[in-house]
């Protein structure tokens, strides 16, 4: 009321702000990261420079371990609810446009008929398409309602660390004010030009800036050219689509079959095109092959193919996550996947260290686990793209030639000669080498952790009886992911995997491992019993578990959170107790 003075006490403003973890960034691996922690009951603020998520498609494909992973987040239904299902990804095409001649098709992302059933025996979920700008909202929606603070608009400036924390400084871009942030520990996921990366001086390997591509996203309906043969992608071999880019021109599905998203190249010696509405829309028409469809072009950039990753994520209390640490193409659906499994990977640790449960050396497991798989999928990215080559190859397409002349040479493969009988074997085995970027399941799935948070069994390394990139090996040893089986329990049917994470350790045995379940019940930390067999909690009615499993009835497998073995018995033991506790101890650094 006019002219009555307030009583009520100001609180005064502190020019610090205090929380566990500091996440640098809302991309797939910060979200993912926020989301874990605040799962795990960690307090964490999520701070970016941008006033929005992500507002383009960008990432999209996500493969079973991911939503392995976010399965056990509780969220891989929002995700299926909002995503491109498998079936509709993999009629992957290649053509001289939409409109113009198709060259070939590679079945794909698993639906090929083989794939698909070593798909289906390798886990409970399925891969999808799920874009970026979809995949985020759901991330850091389930990471606001468990807890997490976000701040839009804030920007990283530096960060200092001691022996009890990190001080990062933020910029507050509405406002234009700076302020401090005090964590336990720091997580840069910050994308490509990490600043946090290069502030903490990660060693890099590799190279940015190897080529140069432009994505333009439009709308249009392109349903007669691509319903019929559904896929995320259509690959185009059109004159100049050899420059730069990834491989050859790309028109991406993004929501079947009104809106898409073009990659081309340039070259990037030259510099980025002028990225003028008209040069969009030409582009667009020139890789549809039709110049009268309605086409509305909602946004274009350029950006730059990189084959750079971080050899060591981490230095002190500072951790790096996705693509801060692994710069690479868009081939093979690997960035995002990759990214919200090193936050996953790194999330429980944090959490156990911050709890006083493990020693901080626990820690340095995350980057002896993640910079191989990084490095690795950096590589595959890349010779992708390279992998292209032979398909323009078979067309005599790769040396300077006039569009014409192209246009002759790929219908030159239609005469009735030997030399046209040639060619259309090399392209079609070109277009089929093809799976190492549509169907790398073992790439997906394969990944096996050395480090300390993995205790060896002794046993010999029997390697990959199969193409290891194309191909999964389910096995038990430590350091590898636990084997899928449909297991019951009473009337429901669930995963191995449905037993294990959910922050905690998980130890699985059967008939006779009764004294596995009593040394787990004994430790101080929670680890979950599950034993398998008849009339036991769980049973195994078609007997995939007993074949996976690799150990007897009573012996034991000790899981981590995230779903990895790590420790391992043949059978029964004595001194069961002082297995498990001195495994522990190794594992949690405090050996």
């Amino acid at each position: 009321m006019p002219g009555v003075r307030s009583h009520r006490q100001e609180r005064p403003v502190s020019t610090v702000v205090e929380t566990d973890v500091l996440i640098v960034g809302s991309g797939p691996a910060g979200a993912s990261a926020a989301l874990a922690l605040s799962t795990y009951g960690v307090p964490n603020i999520v701070v970016t420079r941008y006033a929005s998520l992500a507002d383009t498609p960008r990432a999209h494909i996500t493969n079973q371990r991911t939503m392995e992973v976010l399965r056990d987040l509780g969220v891989e239904q929002d995700v299926i609810a909002h995503a491109t299902p498998q079936h509709l990804m993999g009629d992957t095409t290649f053509c001289t446009s939409l409109a113009g001649e198709e060259l070939g098709r590679v079945r794909s992302w698993g639906n090929d008929p083989l794939v698909q059933a070593e798909h289906e025996l390798a886990s409970p979920t399925r891969m999808c398409d799920m874009p970026q700008h979809l995949m985020e909202p759901v991330l850091v929606n389930a990471a606001v309602a468990r807890g997490t603070r976000l701040r839009f608009q804030t920007e990283y400036l530096s960060h200092t660390q001691d022996a009890d924390g990190v001080t990062a400084t933020v910029r507050d871009r509405l406002r234009g004010d700076t302020y401090e942030i005090r964590a336990r520990y720091l997580i840069g996921a910050d994308g490509g030009r990490s600043k946090v990366a290069e502030d903490a001086g990660l060693p890099m390997g590799g190279q940015m800036g190897v080529a140069g591509s432009i994505n333009i996203v439009f709308d249009a309906d392109l349903s007669r050219y691509t319903a019929h043969r559904p896929s995320t992608l259509y690959w185009v071999l059109a004159p100049g689509a050899t420059v730069g880019g990834i491989g050859a021109g790309l028109v991406r599905c993004v929501r079947p079959w009104n809106e898409w998203l073009i990659v081309w190249g340039y070259d990037v010696e030259a510099g980025a095109p002028d990225l003028t509405a008209e040069y969009a829309e030409s582009i667009v028409r020139k890789l549809i092959g039709d110049e009268e469809i309605p086409v509305t072009v909602r946004s274009s950039s350029a950006w730059t193919v990189n084959e750079m990753y971080a050899e060591t994520y981490s230095t002190g209390r500072v951790f790096c996550a996705g693509d801060a640490v692994h710069r690479h193409p868009p081939s093979n659906g690997l960035g995002s996947n990759t990214s919200i499994q090193d936050s996953y990977n790194l999330a429980w640790k944090l959490k156990l260290v911050l709890d006083g449960v493990a020693d901080p050396k626990l820690l340095e497991t995350y980057s002896a686990e993640r910079a191989p798989v990084g490095r690795q999928i950096v590589t595959r990215a890349n010779r992708s793209i390279r992998e292209t080559a032979p398909i323009f190859e078979a067309l005599d397409g790769l040396s300077p030639q006039t569009p014409e002349q192209l246009w002759a040479n790929i219908a030159a493969r239609k005469e009735a000669t030997d030399a046209a009988e040639t060619q259309r074997a090399a392209l079609r085995e070109a277009i089929a080498f093809k799976v190492y970027e549509f169907n790398a399941h073992g790439v997906d799935l394969n990944q096996r952790y050395v480090s300390g948070g993995i205790v060896p069994d002794g046993t010999p390394d029997p390697g990959f009886m199969r193409d290891p990139e194309l191909h999964h090996h389910p096995s038990s040893r430590p350091g590898a992911r636990l084997p899928h089986a449909w297991i019951t329990s009473g009337t429901r049917t669930l995963s191995t995997l449905d037993t294990v994470g959910k922050g905690r350790f998980t130890l699985l045995t059967g008939i006779g491992g009764e004294c596995w379940v009593r040394a787990a019940e004994a430790q101080a930390i929670e680890i979950a019993t599950v034993a398998v067999g008849p009339g036991q909690a769980y049973e195994d009615p078609y007997g995939d578990w007993a074949r996976l499993r690799e150990v007897s009835d009573a012996g034991a497998l000790l899981v981590r959170p995230d779903g990895f073995v790590a420790f391992r018995h043949a059978s029964a033991a004595e001194d069961a107790a002082g297995l498990i506790t001195d495994a522990l101890e190794r594992i949690l650094g405090r050996a």
